[in-house]
């Protein structure tokens, strides 16, 4: 690779501690779709000719193919990194040919293009990943809204809110992480791809149409501060360390609400471990992991923020590192998040206890000094009178809403018998209506919990039919008759009101152990603009998660909707054919007008 500048070989020592190789060729598909695109940037200028585009474009293609479901082939290999084993690769299949395509282009533009267009992904991956934490989150603080809990501070019960407000705001929290995410992908958007070495290719390439191949908004701006940067790799390690953090902090949370000592709530056999010694044992080794994982995040973004502190400008060897710092980190924040929905998902919920740990407290100690306000008492004066009757109270063993009237009055005279209903649990929620409060929660959740997401049963059978072939009608939906509806009731979830009557309904069709479409999806007209499509199309796509399926798909007439649910354009021509067999019985088949949309599991 080095030309006729060195007279001897690396030592096989130098080689080990050099080779990126075991590390980056995880970026295989990145640097083929770069070099594809330089490839065209090359013959744009008559660097090479149609036809030899044609031979590289199809060589880099065939490569890629070759190892798409065995990347660990390329292991084998003794080439230093993924750019030189794609170049080796390359010139095994076109000879001399090969070696133009690394006219005007330096690994050190060639890399931060392949690692950019891998962040681009992840980013993509992520953000998904972390809207779906974000729904389920919301989806369970709904449920549990009005289950009343003590909140804390200083790890003491402080004031009463409810579990579905605690579980709102860890929905905050990962509703943060994702802004994060879209922040960086706005930053980072700008392709290194013609910076080359240092100063730029001297080829006059157009690299603002070169970045726009690559799924770029425009090229870089200045080619020395380019090779130099690494703010995108260290944003995107901000991004993850912050967003464990987060999940380390509820982590905690469910650790000491799963504790004996507070037996709020029962994590699920699925998440725990036992003990080799003691078998009561019952370890809540997941959430253990997930506050070990965020401090792994934590030092893998000081390692990046280390490495490159004092580096000048330029392309440094100590540069190559920060690969196998994102691979891990990302690694670990996709594990945890997808660790911290199943035990969210799967937790049992001691209303029972969560209720007496409230009851059983002081935790209303701040309604009694309220309601001294609401008597004209200057608040300063209400809390000193309110400390002065928790003390008498913890004198009698008693808690406040325990004390007599006169106990009450011998501390001061203006409180009647109108302090018992200040002093209840539901009371001190409902008074908490400003924005944000726990009483405007549960006071939003109460219209959400009319609309309760289902399997469907026999029952159903007969409203999903009249459902489904309303819209098949205005053209929509596949027409369905009961008995295909039957044969596939176990995959179709349904929205039922607070009266229980079917709103809305939707199923998967399982094509095979990869691929299912989203079908018979619809919503009465009278409901149409509260949530429910969008949240029973997420119900769903959870649904083919547990069945370890890996790609949803629909064909649609409304895009826009599909879109706001992260699905991806694409084109029925990328699908199995066997997909269209059904087509035959669509009222539009003559003049299809429907939109194939894909959403990727992973």
């Amino acid at each position: 690779m080095w030309g006729g500048r060195f007279q001897t070989q690396a030592s096989e020592l130098f080689k080990s501690f050099n080779d990126s190789l075991p590390i980056d060729y995880q970026l295989v598909k990145y640097d083929i779709a770069g070099s594809i695109a330089w490839a065209k940037a090359l013959n744009s200028i008559d660097i090479i000719n149609d036809f030899e585009l044609i031979q590289l474009a199809k060589a880099l293609t065939d490569i890629e193919q070759a190892v798409e479901n065995n990347l660990d082939s390329i292991l084998s290999s003794n080439a230093e990194d993924i750019h030189s084993w794609v170049e080796q690769a390359l010139i095994q299949k076109v000879g001399d040919l090969g070696k133009k395509l690394h006219t005007g282009r330096s690994r050190n533009d060639q890399v931060l293009t392949d690692v950019k267009l891998w962040c681009k992904q992840a980013v993509k991956k992520l953000t998904r990943q972390l809207k779906q934490t974000h729904l389920l989150l919301n989806e369970k603080a709904i449920v549990f809204s009005d289950v009343v809990m003590p909140s804390y501070t200083h790890l003491q019960r402080a004031q009463p809110i409810t579990f579905g407000f605690w579980l709102n705001a860890a929905a905050q929290m990962i509703a943060r992480d994702i802004k994060r995410l879209q922040s960086l992908s706005d930053l980072s958007d700008e392709c290194p791809l013609g910076a080359s070495a240092i100063a730029g290719t001297a080829f006059h390439i157009d690299r603002d149409k070169l970045a726009i191949d690559l799924g770029f908004a425009s090229a870089t701006q200045n080619a020395l501060d380019t090779v130099s940067d690494r703010d995108f790799v260290l944003d995107l390690l901000y991004c993850s360390s912050n967003s464990l953090l987060h999940l380390s902090r509820l982590a905690e949370d469910l650790i000491f609400f799963n504790s004996q000592e507070a037996g709020f709530v029962l994590l699920d056999d699925s998440v725990t471990s036992g003990s080799s010694l003691m078998p009561q044992k019952k370890n809540p080794d997941a959430l253990e992991l997930i506050r070990g994982k965020s401090a792994e995040g934590l030092a893998l973004l000081s390692q990046m923020q280390i490495a490159t502190k004092s580096l000048p400008l330029g392309y440094n060897k100590d540069l190559q590192q920060d690969k196998q710092l994102l691979f891990q980190s990302v690694q670990s924040w996709q594990q945890s998040l997808a660790m911290f929905n199943q035990v969210i998902d799967t937790l049992a919920v001691n209303k029972t206890a969560m209720r007496a740990a409230v009851e059983n407290s002081f935790a209303n100690a701040t309604e009694l000094a309220d309601y001294l306000v609401d008597k004209g008492i200057p608040f300063r004066d209400a809390h000193d009178q309110t400390g002065r009757l928790v003390m008498l109270a913890e004198k009698k063993q008693y808690y406040l809403h325990q004390l007599t009237l006169l106990d009450f009055k011998s501390v001061n005279n203006a409180i009647e018998e109108d302090i018992f209903n200040w002093l209840k649990v539901e009371q001190a929620i409902s008074r908490r209506q400003v924005k944000g409060g726990v009483g405007s929660h549960a006071e939003m959740s109460r219209s959400a919990l009319a609309f309760q997401i289902t399997d469907a049963t026999l029952s159903d059978i007969s409203t999903i039919h009249q459902l489904v072939n309303f819209w098949s009608a205005q053209g929509e939906n596949l027409p369905r008759n009961e008995e295909d509806i039957g044969n596939q009731l176990n995959l179709f979830k349904v929205v039922k009101n607070e009266l229980g009557e079917i709103v809305a309904c939707g199923s998967l069709y399982i094509y095979d152990e990869q691929l299912v479409e989203i079908r018979s999806l619809g919503v009465k007209p009278e409901y149409h603009g509260q949530g429910l499509g969008k949240r029973l199309v997420f119900a769903l796509i959870a649904a083919a998660r547990l069945l370890s399926l890996k790609t949803v798909f629909v064909l649609t007439r409304q895009p826009k909707f599909f879109s706001a649910c992260d699905f991806e354009y694409s084109s029925i021509e990328t699908l199995p054919k066997k997909i269209l067999k059904d087509c035959q019985f669509c009222p539009r088949k003559a003049s299809c007008d429907e939109i194939a949309m894909v959403y990727d599991i992973g």
